[in-house]
């Protein structure tokens, strides 16, 4: 599990021959000797047969907009519900519809912490406006509450991280962008699988960059309190 910065590299030179994986999808790319990215519930499920207690992403897919016609929710949430790993995100991409990708998670029964925040933060913004049940503002803390969930179950923790100050979107600003790369994908009959890649490179574009600057933010800011919270994982 895991790639050397040589593989890393190579990975992402290769055109065209890479595919976005689910868990539904590792044994066919496997059998052909495939090159994917994995989405958070292949991760997921990964890091779960190898022992690995957490990791860190950027955002986790969720229930997209419209999904009461669509039916489009994340395969992240379910595996969610019954993997016990610990995910660090910076909340649900903000082209999700976050206000149902919370109530679909609470249904599933996936524990949710904010780190250092009240309220879960969308991605962009360091806020989507819906308050957490709970917060945790020290390492060891929350080191315990994983191992904790691993004993207690029946699936893995979701810590919420706010991306850093000097790098957040406003709220508003970034929901207008958005809106607007939604309808473009609607009138281009953008297809569900090339959807949140087709979204998120418009909201580049269209924030002329910030949003790209932000998203490096916090995956870095991510992978750091992950990479903190496994020394104190280490420690216990």
């Amino acid at each position: 599990v895991g790639l050397a910065e040589g593989e890393l590299e190579s990975l992402g030179q290769l055109s065209g021959g890479v595919v976005k994986a689910s868990r539904r999808d590792l044994a066919p790319v496997a059998a052909r000797h495939g090159a994917a990215g994995t989405t958070v519930a292949a991760t997921m499920y990964i890091a779960g047969l190898a022992g690995i207690e957490i990791f860190a992403t950027g955002g986790i897919g969720g229930v997209h907009r419209g999904a009461e016609e669509t039916f489009d929710i994340s395969a992240d949430l379910v595996e969610l519900s019954r993997t016990r790993v610990a995910v660090v995100c910076a909340g649900a991409k903000s082209i999700l519809d976050i206000e149902k990708t919370l109530e679909f998670l609470e249904t599933q029964g996936v524990a949710i912490v904010g780190y250092r925040c009240d309220e879960f933060p969308a991605f962009y913004a360091r806020s989507s406006g819906v308050k957490l049940e709970h917060r945790c503002d020290g390492l060891r803390d929350l080191a315990r509450m994983i191992r904790l969930q691993r004993d207690i179950g029946p699936g893995g923790l979701l810590i919420a991280n706010p991306v850093p100050e000097d790098h957040a979107l406003e709220e508003a600003v970034i929901e207008e962008r958005i809106a607007v790369a939604v309808e473009e994908a609607k009138a281009q009959g953008v297809g569900k699988k090339e959807a949140t890649p087709f979204l998120l490179q418009r909201v580049v574009e269209l924030t002329g960059g910030r949003s790209l600057e932000a998203n490096i933010a916090l995956i870095r800011n991510n992978a750091v309190l992950a990479a903190q919270t496994a020394v104190e994982l280490a420690k216990a």
